[in-house]
């Protein structure tokens, strides 16, 4: 098998390679099976439906959505694709240096979360990037307490309604910390304090569920905090996979995704140890951290509506009559940045997932970020870290290259025995070995540096995907987003001619069938590259032209020699 065919099998896996991963992550993963069952919660206990208003839009006169707690059945297509609208009260609205927040006072939830520093739209400062939301495409977070046996008090959960003194708190200039408390109380002698605290410069949120019981009796129970999401419209690019849904963190298993495909199938109902739950999206997520770094239950529910939860609830406490306990836990809502997330809780910086290769990704990040540091554009950056890599590989696509330059050497040798020999091809292979014996010519010698090449280039096509920091950051000229795709489509065509010229320097395949698909392959990798990250583009661009400069020194010299 010669060169040329080798070199398409390896460009045609690396692109299947990349979708390949990003599929099985959804649909081979098998689904999470029940586990210990914590203390005495059941997953029946657990509030899962959301309040939601019959005034769907988009739902014809007479449609109500399936919200039985624990539905794992596909909804209605018409109900799955409306929006639904979760019921409100009084929203109470928080302003920090980052956080743009709604609390609904039904159950306390936070309802609505904008990220100031991440416009949805570069340049529209105006319109920050909405994380949590209650309205269309909903996600939002909840918390509660439930009780521990039939013969306990009832307290709060998400359903009931809380109240506040005030509808609007904003961090000041020269505060660090804002709280903002809300009250429950019953005929009972029990008052319930939800208290949420907002720092400056953070994504991080502390929720202290205080319980005062001036009753005559002791009270037992568990807090419990969930993610409700509704599973997002599919997207149009599939060059551009990033997983949404559902993640579990625990001591054992560590970091595991659980998709909503498979919260369909079975509700997960797990005992774990130094847990946390979390939704991510590209780029963002938000996930609940308990405060008690020991054994929890998390569990999953789909209430329907196209709806998914996933949640914690906390070791079994008990608050004695005429005393006062907290449960405390921790919100993240916010981008995917390391250096903000290892702070928070164990193992959070794995939700920037760079998949099988995280342990040549991760040192690829870093020293982008590096470069980042020094220069201050991301696309310099990105051209300084290619010249690196390439750097590094020198020596093995020198070797490469000198292979290729060989075989191109021995072309008009080896159309000549293919003339000689026709059909015959055991004849002819016999000849050409005879031919690689005598000129000392490694016939894959040109493949393997390619193939120990391409653990890295993956590794950075998912590392340039995962980056937050790549979002809508600019390098020059007409690219403003290199986290993405080129709008006037420059540099997928720089990058196809690149790769015509690199073929060029090789040997012509003598298959003309072999001939055809080569001279295709930068029509279609032009195309594929046309819907990636202009960032990766540039990459390639950029690799290119090194790699074209290498072997065109190369090819010439042995050519003279």
């Amino acid at each position: 098998m010669d060169f040329q065919r080798i070199l398409l099998y390896v460009a045609l896996s690396l692109t299947m390679l990349m979708m390949w991963e990003a599929w099985q992550v959804d649909y081979v993963r098998p689904p999470k099976t029940a586990t210990t069952q914590q203390s005495n919660i059941t997953t029946g206990d657990i509030p899962g439906a959301p309040a939601v208003s019959n005034a769907t839009p988009g739902m014809t006169s007479g449609t109500t959505p399936n919200m039985t707690s624990g539905s794992a059945s596909l909804p209605d297509p018409q109900i799955a694709t409306a929006a639904a609208k979760m019921k409100s009260a009084q929203r109470i609205h928080v302003t920090t240096d980052l956080l743009d927040i709604e609390i609904d006072t039904i159950g306390g939830d936070i309802r609505t979360a904008r990220l100031l520093a991440y416009p949805t739209v570069l340049h529209a400062t105006d319109d920050p990037f909405v994380l949590l939301n209650d309205q269309g495409e909903i996600h939002v977070a909840q918390s509660g307490l439930l009780s521990s046996g039939s013969d306990q008090v009832t307290l709060p959960t998400h359903h009931d309604i809380f109240s506040s003194s005030a509808n609007s708190y904003t961090l000041k200039e020269g505060e660090d910390q804002l709280e903002v408390r809300l009250e429950w109380q019953n005929d009972s002698g029990f008052k319930v304090s939800k208290i949420y605290t907002f720092k400056r410069d953070s994504y991080v949120i502390q929720l202290d569920q205080e319980v005062n019981n001036q009753s005559s009796q002791n009270w037992r129970g568990h807090a419990y905090q969930q993610l409700l999401r509704q599973r997002p419209a599919e997207g149009s690019n599939m060059f551009m996979y990033t997983y949404t849904g559902g993640v579990l963190y625990s001591e054992l298993e560590k970091y595991e995704k659980i998709p909503f495909e498979d919260m369909e199938k079975v509700n997960l109902k797990q005992e774990v140890e130094n847990s946390w739950v979390a939704m991510i999206q590209h780029y963002f997520f938000s996930a609940w951290i308990p405060a008690e770094r020991g054994k929890v239950q998390a569990y999953s529910k789909t209430p329907g509506n196209n709806l998914f939860i996933i949640g914690i609830v906390d070791a079994l406490k008990e608050v004695a009559a005429g005393s006062h306990e907290r449960f405390s836990s921790t919100l993240y809502v916010g981008p995917k940045l390391p250096q903000r997330m290892i702070p928070v809780a164990k193992g959070l910086e794995l939700t920037v997932d760079y998949g099988l290769l995280t342990v040549i990704a991760e040192p690829l990040d870093w020293l982008l970020a590096l470069f980042n540091s020094m220069l201050g554009n991301w696309g310099w950056s990105i051209i300084f870290l290619t010249l690196l890599i390439k750097l590094a590989f020198f020596k093995l696509s020198e070797t490469s290259y000198k292979s290729m330059a060989h075989m191109r050497k021995m072309q008009p040798k080896m159309v000549a025995m293919k003339e000689r020999y026709g059909d015959d091809r055991t004849a002819l292979n016999q000849a050409m070995m005879k031919l690689y014996k005598e000129e000392k010519i490694n016939p894959l010698g040109g493949c393997l540096p390619i193939l120990l090449q391409m653990p890295v280039f993956i590794a950075l096509y998912w590392m340039l995907m995962e980056n937050v920091e790549m979002r809508q950051a600019p390098f020059m000229f007409w690219i403003q987003d290199l986290a993405a795709a080129d709008p006037y489509f420059i540099l997928p065509l720089i990058m196809g001619a690149t790769m015509i010229l690199q073929m060029r320097l090789n040997p012509t395949p003598m298959d003309p069938i072999q001939a055809k698909v080569m001279m295709v392959l930068p029509v279609v990798f032009t195309f594929f590259f046309a819907f990636f990250p202009s960032g990766l583009v540039l990459y390639w661009v950029v690799n290119n032209i090194l790699s074209i400069s290498q072997q065109w020194y190369i090819t010439k010299r042995i050519i003279q020699e």
